[in-house]
């Protein structure tokens, strides 16, 4: 009886070796919907940061604060929540093809033995983060022409009913081809957010938890994922101004001409105009979606039986 039950006691080890190795597909969609959620708690933020970006040179400047309570004063508390529709449309498209690409070529290069180092990581976020900016660039023009339509004088406002009006009109007075203008810059921004966002996240994680007595949990999830937001935020800023100028803009003007008008009458601060208030919406933004995800994750494995 003692040897039978070392055998079976040792056949028991052997499967829940082969369990830990198998990876674990997690669906495409998953930093989709995570990102959905954070959306729906950091939209003021963001709408404020387009506001504030898209201040002219010439009239009064409003720092954040301040463009909060112009905002909520002007277009009352719900009007901090304008173009939440387009904003959950980029999120669909943008951060589902980033996030899924992302997970997908992760997977195929990990395996029990070993795991991506971190340059591998950056590339993958590379590719998935154009493609992902290629995919959301309609939502994203959308997005930012809601939120800073409110700021618009009243002959040049859009006064797009919801997102699916936003797209119907868009192909319709200005044709398809305008839901991917700026599509260069914009590709170009989400490349560095996702190896701000992502990559920065694997590799701050893993650090914790090889170099510190942290184990695999919400502390963990947090503080990579402050860090990851950090780094996302500084990297895109001066791309951000500019994705956020080209798709606001009423006027047909080249990328670069748009930088040389801008330096010529900012100076080069307008590289990181709008940061702080970037970084306190992509911040929050970074962390929501990443503990959203990871309780995802959580619950998936719960529900398919993998702890």
């Amino acid at each position: 009886m003692p040897a039978l039950e070392k055998q079976v006691s040792a056949v028991e080890l052997r499967k829940s070796q082969d369990v830990k190795k198998r990876p674990i597909h997690y669906p495409f969609w998953f930093g989709g919907s995570a990102s959905c959620f954070a959306a729906c708690f950091t939209h003021p933020l963001d709408l404020v940061k387009v506001r504030l970006q898209m201040q002219s040179a010439q009239g009064p400047r409003l720092n954040m604060v301040q463009m909060f309570g112009h905002v909520a004063k002007t277009d009352g508390i719900m009007g901090l929540y304008r173009g939440l529709s387009a904003a959950q449309l980029r999120q669909l498209t943008y951060s589902m093809t980033r996030f899924g690409v992302y997970e997908a070529l992760k997977d195929r290069f990990t395996t029990a033995e070993s795991k991506p180092s971190f340059l591998t990581l950056v590339g993958m976020a590379s590719v998935s983060g154009f493609l992902g900016g290629f995919a959301g660039n309609p939502g994203d023009i959308l997005n930012v022409r809601m939120q800073h339509d409110a700021a618009l004088p009243p002959e040049q406002r859009r006064k797009y009913k919801h997102v699916v009006d936003g797209l119907i009109r868009t192909t319709r007075e200005e044709g398809v081809g305008r839901l991917w203008r700026g599509v260069w810059p914009n590709s170009s921004r989400a490349v560095l957010m996702t190896v701000g966002q992502l990559a920065s996240y694997d590799g701050f994680k893993r650090v914790l938890l090889e170099k510190t007595p942290l184990q695999d949990n919400l502390t963990t999830h947090f503080t990579a994922s402050f860090l990851a937001g950090f780094v996302a935020t500084t990297i895109c800023s001066p791309v951000d101004v500019i994705k956020t100028k080209v798709m606001g803009s009423t006027e047909h003007k080249s990328m670069m001409k748009i930088i040389t008008d801008t330096t010529r009458a900012e100076g080069l601060r307008w590289m990181f105009k709008g940061w702080v208030p970037s970084f306190i919406r992509m911040g929050p933004h970074t962390i929501l979606t990443f503990v959203f995800l990871e309780q995802h994750k959580t619950m998936y494995r719960k529900l398919k039986g993998l702890e």
